[in-house]
């Protein structure tokens, strides 16, 4: 989820403003100063999850009252992309430059799992967790891993690598695959592809990617995906906007709705839900990081 260049924000934005967010919980999520976040997830309680580009610490907030504590120290190496498994209480997090992915207790903080991919100048981004398996995407190389669950949720002893074929693009000079979500039928995976704009259906038996159908339109700098039912939104990082498409169940296709801007965005790179809110992270990628930059996420209405 991760967009290196903010060359976009030149561009301008496009769409109206969001409305302000509905009294209750706080519409500003405050993180540590110096956090610098990427990611987030938000599970079936109301905290939302966060990692750390600078330590790789894992942060969580409090959704009703944006109390914040600490539920893991930093390892040394990026957080990116998150995700929770609810019912196992678990935290998966990609791993960025460290090529791995680590699993995470969200009742204590404990590190569970480590799993290395094993692959050189890999950038883990993003992942999904699917009926059987957790998906996690590379923005440098090729390819996807695949973390296959037991029935009971058991993990595996290792990841597994699944090249992206078909119309699978790969600028070595761009970024490339970053946020994933399944499909409304369960059958396949929708990978984003930063540096083209566009979204590509991937087989996960096969790793073969179709470019998803969205008419005339393109999703520039796309990064942080999420599904719900069949609307998908995907976070246009540097334009500071989410687009809302509707998804045609199996993924081939896709139709832009409307797209939304903020003005509490500031490098919006991942969003996450909970009941009728969409919380989106401000990673502020074009103000220097310092041990004293602020950093916030920020809720918004559903769309």
């Amino acid at each position: 989820m991760l967009l290196v260049g903010l060359l976009a924000v030149l561009l301008g934005l496009v769409g109206a403003p969001a409305t302000a967010a509905a009294p209750g919980f706080p519409s500003e999520l405050r993180l540590p100063d110096g956090f610098r976040p990427e990611g987030i997830a938000i599970g079936s309680w109301p905290v939302a999850y966060f990692g750390s580009l600078a330590d790789g610490r894992i942060q969580q907030i409090d959704l009703r009252t944006g109390a914040s504590t600490q539920l893991s120290p930093g390892v040394g190496a990026p957080s990116v992309g998150l995700k929770v498994d609810s019912e196992h209480h678990r935290l998966f997090v990609a791993g960025g430059t460290s090529g791995e992915v680590r699993v995470v207790d969200t009742r204590d903080g404990k590190l569970i799992a480590r799993f290395p991919v094993g692959a050189t100048g890999a950038f883990l981004n993003d992942l999904v967790i699917a009926r059987d398996a957790v998906w996690v995407t590379d923005s440098t190389l090729p390819q996807l891993y695949k973390l296959p669950l037991g029935r009971d949720g058991s993990l595996p002893p290792a990841a597994v690598t699944v090249p992206l074929t078909g119309d699978w693009p790969n600028d070595p000079k761009s970024f490339n695959g970053n946020g994933i979500v399944t499909t409304p039928d369960g059958r396949a995976l929708i990978v984003g592809n930063t540096g083209t704009g566009k979204l590509f259906r991937v087989d996960p038996a096969t790793g073969a990617a179709k470019a998803v159908d969205l008419g005339t339109d393109s999703l520039l700098g796309n990064d942080g995906e999420l599904r719900l039912g069949t609307d998908l939104y995907v976070v246009e990082n540097g334009f500071n906007r989410i687009a809302k498409l509707t998804l045609r169940p199996d993924g081939t296709a896709a139709t832009l709705e409307r797209r939304l801007t903020d003005r509490h965005f500031d490098t919006t790179t991942a969003i996450a839900a909970f009941t009728d809110r969409l919380y989106a992270v401000n990673a502020r990628f074009s103000t220097p990081p310092t041990p004293t930059t602020t950093y916030t996420a920020t809720a918004i209405p559903r769309f």
